[in-house]
């Protein structure tokens, strides 16, 4: 029966929150080296009455941080508050014990994103992919998702397929999201919600997409220029692997998706 008792997970409703623990033996022992885990390195938003909260499956004295910015985490209790953090990233969990020792370990929270990227329109370049689970190469489940729920980026002009969650830029052009003729520095922002598929159980998730129109590259703004060279130079998002700088805050949000005429 101790067996037994000691490795139940369990669900908990408590305070409008939904709570997944790892009732397992060493979930307080405060001896050996300390194996920071959430158990998966993939974490899923869940279907939940209020904000859906993972604990590490072990708990330490000291601080608890997350990196890049756009994760929800309690610094006390390590615990990822997955409803008010920004999904379709990978983050950097750090352990800062009382004398100081470090422990990492990195999780994902599961969803989609798009490249900060140049499309050039001239060229034809004119479709943005959805990356799923902050990796170009994982294929994003299609049979049972749907993307821009609501019709909110559809409503406002921004063209996103509601069977794949491509964005038809040249179609978004058309709609004049950014003037017509279009307009040199013209931005939008957009938010797209949308429903995977997966581990998360068809849970609604959403993302905001910043959408910029220039006529050349030479046309670009040195801010905008400072932005892709931070998110670069930190390691944020897909670029140059994922070398993290905890020095540097870095935000990864929203993805810059840069339309170039010609």
């Amino acid at each position: 029966m101790k067996n037994i008792i000691s490795n139940i997970s369990a669900f908990i409703l408590s305070a409008g929150s939904i709570i997944l623990f790892s009732c397992n033996k060493g979930a307080n022992d405060q001896t050996g080296p300390y194996k920071l885990s959430y158990g998966d390195s993939i974490l899923y938003l869940r279907p939940s009455a209020g904000d859906y909260i993972v604990y590490p499956a072990s708990t330490r004295p000291g601080t608890y941080s997350g990196f890049p910015e756009g994760i929800e985490i309690d610094d006390q209790t390590g615990a990822i508050n997955v409803s008010e953090s920004e999904t379709g990233l990978r983050y950097r969990i750090t352990h800062t014990a009382p004398d100081g020792a470090k422990t990492e370990t990195m999780v994902v929270l599961s969803g989609i994103t798009f490249k900060d990227h140049f499309y050039y329109f001239s060229a034809g370049d004119s479709i943005a992919l959805p990356i799923y689970n902050a990796s170009a190469s994982r294929t994003l489940p299609l049979s049972g998702s749907s993307f821009d729920e609501g019709n909110l980026a559809n409503g406002g002009g921004c063209s996103v397929k509601t069977d794949n969650g491509k964005i038809n830029l040249a179609e978004t052009i058309r709609n004049g999201v950014f003037g017509s003729p279009p307009r040199n520095d013209a931005q939008q922002t957009f938010e797209i919600k949308y429903r995977v598929n997966d581990g998360s159980g068809k849970s609604l998730n959403k993302l905001k997409v910043l959408l910029y129109w220039y006529n050349t590259i030479n046309d670009v703004p040195q801010y905008v220029w400072d932005i892709l060279n931070d998110r670069t130079s930190q390691g944020v998002f897909l670029k140059n692997g994922m070398v993290f700088r905890p020095e540097q805050a870095a935000k990864p949000r929203p993805p810059c998706v840069i339309i170039i005429a010609n």
